[in-house]
């Protein structure tokens, strides 16, 4: 069942949305060689409890950390740790925020340091690729029209749109209906309709779309080791047209 929000409980989920972006901004000036993700993982839940709020994820599913951080081939999922980023990663931060019940959801893929031009490709499109989605996220579209606006942009200039995950609705629950693939024909899936809240949160990667899972059942990577990005925001369906409450 999709479960239609009302302009006040958007609101309540825009005030999530405007911690989460602004925790991401900080993160961005953190982002340098020799960070550990845990030191971005402990700054990221303090700076939600500053501003009460607490991370949504942790505990999710008996996930134990705040947020998910994603280096390289890593697609989504990866475990905050000791390692210390270095000149050239990729790092994707994903975090759920939760204030006074309602969420936000937004991930984004950062350059650490200097990286390859195929690197810096593969963000710039990933984060257009999301926007492409965006512009599609209106009443009387279908749910469909989204995801094939991302494929057709982004693989036409050569990068795999992964399968295996997807967005998905939200409000007090993280997962909730309608499901949000990001690949797919036009015209295809739910009608979109004022008060739907999805998340629009495309993973490409360089070489193919497949992925394969860690030991530890979270950490999904490609296959052939290549690398991966994600942008991601929380989009509410409005008559004025959609309204990212993932950035202020």
């Amino acid at each position: 069942m999709i479960i239609l929000k009302s302009k006040d409980e958007i609101q309540y989920m825009k005030k999530a949305g405007e911690i989460l972006a602004a925790c991401h901004r900080e993160i961005a000036g953190l982002i340098r060689p020799g960070i550990q993700t845990q030191e971005i993982d402990a700054f990221a839940e303090s700076f939600m409890k500053k501003h009460g709020a607490t991370p949504e994820q942790k505990g999710y599913n008996g996930y134990p950390y705040a947020t998910c951080a994603s280096v390289n081939d890593v697609i989504c999922h990866g475990f905050p740790g000791k390692y210390a980023l270095k000149d050239g990663d990729i790092v994707t931060i994903d975090m759920v925020v939760n204030l006074d019940g309602w969420l936000a959801d937004s991930a984004w893929s950062y350059a650490v340091g200097n990286v390859s031009e195929s690197a810096q490709k593969l963000l710039d499109v990933t984060k257009t690729s999301l926007y492409k989605g965006i512009e599609k996220a209106v009443i009387g579209n279908r749910i469909g029209d989204i995801s094939n606006a991302i494929q057709v942009y982004a693989e036409g200039v050569g990068f795999s749109v992964v399968r295996e995950f997807i967005g998905h609705g939200i409000g007090q629950d993280m997962h909730e209906e309608p499901q949000v693939p990001h690949y797919g024909p036009a015209g295809r899936g739910p009608r979109l309709k004022e008060g739907m809240v999805i998340t629009i949160e495309p993973m490409l990667n360089i070489g193919t779309y497949r992925s394969k899972l860690d030991s530890d059942g979270w950490t999904a990577r490609t296959q052939d080791g290549e690398l991966s990005a994600q942008y991601e925001h929380t989009i509410a369906i409005t008559a004025d047209g959609p309204i990212i409450l993932t950035e202020q």
